[in-house]
């Protein structure tokens, strides 16, 4: 059994940075690929970045060169930097691992960036 506990939300003005955590436990975190993803109020769920097991890294356009996904494996912790924040980075944030084509995804954590 996978369970992902994300953390690191939070509020924040317009132009500044949060870093959020995701923290797996479970044996498979090192062969699995994670992603984040994110959900504004009345929108469906996006992609934000993922990373696979070995370390190559995805970015949706909106995001690209602002936000940083990483990995350490020895903490089964996968972090999203976010800089230069906008209003519209608003959403609940989710991590997703991928592991056999089988989908374990968090609890979901907060980030709220005001103007």
């Amino acid at each position: 059994q996978v369970q992902l506990v994300e953390s690191g939300g939070g509020l924040v003005q317009a132009g500044g940075s949060l870093r959020l955590s995701c923290a797996a436990s479970g044996s498979i975190f090192r062969n699995s690929g994670v992603g984040w993803y994110r959900q504004a109020p009345g929108k469906q769920r996006d992609l934000v970045a993922t990373i696979t097991s070995g370390g190559t890294t995805n970015y949706s356009e909106s995001v690209k060169g602002r936000f940083t996904i990483s990995r350490d494996n020895a903490r089964t912790t996968v972090y999203l930097q976010m800089n230069s924040l906008t209003v519209e980075d608003t959403a609940v944030y989710y991590c997703k691992l991928t592991y056999s084509l089988v989908e374990y995804w968090g609890q979901g954590t907060q980030v709220t960036v005001s103007s």
